[in-house]
């Protein structure tokens, strides 16, 4: 078992309630684990973690679709990963009571560290896969890179909507720093913060979490989204993102408007309800938001996520004003994907940073499944119409709405321009 290293910095943020201080160290297997505290960490962050764990080497492949030009990772050991634990096996809750888990301190804020079945691991040079070299239709290379489990709360019933504001800002600063640090290693393209939440997505830990990925490659929606970028600065010299929000900002679509940031279902929504939520300011990834861009985040975020969670009650309970928990109705919350969408590292110029947000529940008792023509053809065909998604949205406000101004329905009205990149 190796020993314990660790060591304590600033993690170069500061929320409302002190500066965010970094601590690393190790798991038994050589892991690494970061542990984000607001203001002096406690002394338990130098606990060690005594289970007896072999170190993981990496194994995985990408592999080249000839027809597609999408890479593909190829992760057979990930089939003996965890799967659906009762809650006192948990893996991310803290170690107490003399059971182990990932996260050897008895307590914690916010927990980073590499994911014990990882699709992508080690850099370039040092991966047992080699590379394939000959033929153009069999075209792979190793599966270098980096995929990190991030902990939003020691508390194992919560959710991200039941943070406040403090400590989703401090999930907001471990993604950056996070997403600094992964884009400088060696065979790194793109950072992709992102989290799963409810069974009917898939998730196989209940614990409230999500996960960065370091990939090795630009992921194919990314590389359309550059394509079409490049299209319009082309045809209309501007960018594309900014003359989408501008559009968005008066649209029937818009969710909420903040002074930093923009909420609006897209024109063209794949899934049932689906938000993007825009810096008002283009940025190309979440290491260059400004201060008061992130204190606003952490607001709008917890309003939107809330707001989902309202959308649905259980059709056999009686009707009653939505969005008001006294109302005798069961709440049925919604299951849903974040996704932090970033540039690539060396792409930066064309980019604009946003967070995609959408659930695959249309009612309280219909989940939307992939058919044949989007699972097979990638042609998506979506049952609400975008501007009824936009208006349930607004009117699910929460109780306690944070002080961003929810929006009202807008008169489309001709604007001056977009957002300064």
């Amino acid at each position: 078992m190796p020993a314990t290293v660790t060591a304590t910095d600033p993690a170069d943020q500061a929320g409302p309630a002190g500066t965010t201080t970094r601590t690393v160290t190790e798991l038994a297997d050589g892991r690494e684990l970061i542990y984000y505290d607001r203001g002096t960490p406690p002394a338990g962050r130098t606990v060690a973690d005594r289970r007896p764990l072999d170190a993981a080497a990496p194994s995985s492949e990408v592999r080249l679709d000839p027809l597609t030009g999408a890479w593909v990772t190829i992760a057979a050991h990930r089939q003996a990963r965890t799967y659906h634990p009762p809650a006192d096996e948990c893996p991310l809750c803290p170690s107490r009571d003399g059971r182990l888990s990932e996260i050897p301190a008895a307590d914690y804020q916010v927990a980073v560290f590499e994911n014990r079945f990882p699709s992508l691991a080690g850099e370039p040079g040092s991966h047992p896969v080699p590379v394939s070299a000959g033929d153009p239709l069999l075209s792979s290379r190793p599966g270098v890179g980096r995929c990190e489990v991030v902990c939003f709360t020691s508390d194992h019933d919560a959710s991200f909507a039941d943070l406040d504001e403090d400590r989703a800002r401090l999930v907001l600063d471990a993604w950056t720093d996070r997403t600094a640090a992964l884009s400088a290693r060696p065979g790194v393209e793109q950072v992709y913060c992102f989290e799963n939440r409810g069974a009917e997505i898939g998730v196989t830990l209940a614990h409230p979490h999500g996960q960065i990925y370091a990939l090795p490659f630009t992921t194919p929606r990314t590389a359309r989204m550059l394509d079409r970028a490049a299209r319009h600065r082309a045809a209309t010299g501007r960018n594309l993102f900014e003359d989408l929000l501008a559009a968005e900002r008066t649209s029937p679509r818009l969710v909420l408007a903040g002074e930093h940031w923009t909420a609006f279902v897209p024109f063209a929504a794949r899934w049932p309800y689906e938000v993007h939520l825009h810096p008002n300011r283009r940025v190309p990834d979440l290491t260059r938001l400004s201060e008061a861009e992130r204190a606003e985040f952490a607001r709008i975020y917890l309003d939107l996520l809330r707001r989902f969670d309202n959308l649905f009650t259980d059709p056999a309970d009686p009707a009653a004003p939505a969005g008001r928990p006294d109302d005798g109705r069961r709440r049925v919350r919604a299951p849903y994907i974040a996704a932090w969408h970033q540039a690539p590292v060396g792409q930066e110029a064309e980019f604009a940073l946003h967070l995609q947000l959408f659930t695959v529940r249309r009612t309280a008792d219909k989940l939307k499944y992939l058919a044949g023509t989007e699972s097979g053809m990638e042609a998506f065909m979506n049952d609400v119409a975008p501007e009824d998604a936009a208006r349930r949205l607004r009117e699910a406000a929460p109780v306690q709405a944070p002080a961003s101004t929810p929006a009202p329905t807008p008169t489309p009205t001709p604007t001056d321009g977009g957002p300064q990149g």
